[in-house]
């Protein structure tokens, strides 16, 4: 429909391919970096923004596709339904704000005179543009994970923060391509280097993550752990230690396969994050072991996390194919000051009362007994 009623215009051709040549320098630029694995976020609706600005609705249809497929061909390879995808939620959501855009300003072109009501126009044009691509992400989102949260999937302050970049670029872009197509030369510079910038922090982050349960690897969870383990004993606050472990995970993997058993994995993940604190610290350990920092917990609070958790993952149900799978954990708590006064301490002791808790019979929590000091004898001289 859109290309049927849609007059061709040599200016609104080379705008478009302007446009496509810039994100596709932008994405040459950073295609050394790499890109990270699952979901990750870039500034290209810098680029998509001013096509559903400046151009007929169809324009916007179409230019997700172009740079998805280079993307795909120069920067990584991942599963073609996942192109499709974001080439589809991005095309929509363009199309709808080109649509309104273009509805209540005659002339797109006028932008570039700054007059107040057409820059608001874009503005709100562009919020949609967002506000549509996160609720399309997010529901596939959550579709292929029910366990995550709304709010996991659709806002976080740095993801706010980069949209409200993202739509600044993209309206800044608009405005400066109406004044002269020349102009992009001076922005692409910027643009790539927040791109790098953006991906640099992603692939860092990355680093430090579980790549099966998006939670802290080992590395990364003992440097955490250590700075708060230094906070809390400069100010002499409690903390506490959690070992946890699934219990017969290996007859899991036995019976189901290790893909399943990485399904079970992923949802005890996801549960740990939802029941805990934001502040807490909470990895992977290895295996089927997961590890929490609990800052400012002491040996009550410490057990009531623990026993909350533990009821938690034993109400879970993993669907495989005509059955549910349903597991238990077991875990150890140790307590700063009490057990230990260091983090090797403290995940001995919390190692040892795992173990404690896996002879008691599993599907238990179990907290190190506390050795007190010999008392001195009466006459003991020493002091």
């Amino acid at each position: 429909m859109f290309t049927a009623s849609t007059d061709f215009h040599w200016r609104d051709a080379l705008t478009f391919g302007a446009l496509m040549g810039c994100g596709a320098v932008c994405i040459e630029a950073t295609r050394r970096l790499g890109m990270p694995a699952g979901v990750s976020r870039d500034l290209l609706s810098a680029w998509w923004l001013p096509v559903a600005l400046l151009l007929p609705p169809v324009y916007a249809l179409f230019a997700p596709i172009v740079l998805q497929i280079l993307l795909q061909v120069r920067v990584r390879a991942t599963v073609l339904y996942r192109r499709v995808f974001s080439s589809a939620a991005i095309g929509l959501a363009g199309c709808t704000a080109s649509v309104v855009f273009h509805l209540f300003v005659d002339d797109p072109w006028v932008l570039s005179q700054g007059s107040g009501p057409p820059i608001l126009v874009a503005v709100a044009a562009a919020v949609l543009f967002s506000l549509l691509n996160i609720t399309l992400i997010a529901i596939a989102a959550h579709t292929a994970d029910p366990d995550m949260t709304w709010r996991e999937v659709l806002w976080n302050r740095e993801s706010v923060l980069l949209d409200i970049v993202e739509l600044c670029l993209g309206v800044t872009v608009s405005i400066g391509c109406g004044l002269n197509l020349a102009l992009l030369i001076l922005a692409l510079p910027p643009v790539v280097l927040l791109q790098r910038s953006l991906l640099h922090a992603q692939l860092q982050a990355a680093a430090r993550t579980d790549a099966k349960t998006g939670l802290l690897n080992a590395a990364a969870w003992q440097r955490e752990a250590d700075t708060e383990i230094v906070r809390a004993r400069r100010t002499g606050d409690t903390l506490a230690l959690l070992i946890i472990d699934i219990d017969h995970f290996k007859r899991v993997n036995d019976a189901h396969g290790h893909l399943v058993g990485d399904q079970v994995l992923v949802g005890v993940a996801s549960t740990l994050r939802s029941q805990l604190r934001d502040y807490d610290v909470v990895g992977r350990f290895g295996g089927e072991e997961f590890v929490v920092l609990l800052p400012g917990a002491d040996i009550d609070e410490a057990r009531r996390v623990a026993e909350r958790l533990r009821n938690r993952i034993g109400h879970m149900a993993i669907p495989v194919d005509d059955t549910l799978i349903r597991i238990t954990i077991s875990a150890g708590v140790a307590l700063m000051s009490v057990h230990g006064d260091d983090l090797i301490d403290l995940l001995t002791a919390a190692d040892l009362a795992l173990y404690r808790a896996k002879e008691l019979g599993r599907d238990r929590i179990c907290i190190p007994a506390v050795q007190l000091p010999p008392r001195p004898l009466p006459n003991d001289p020493t002091p």
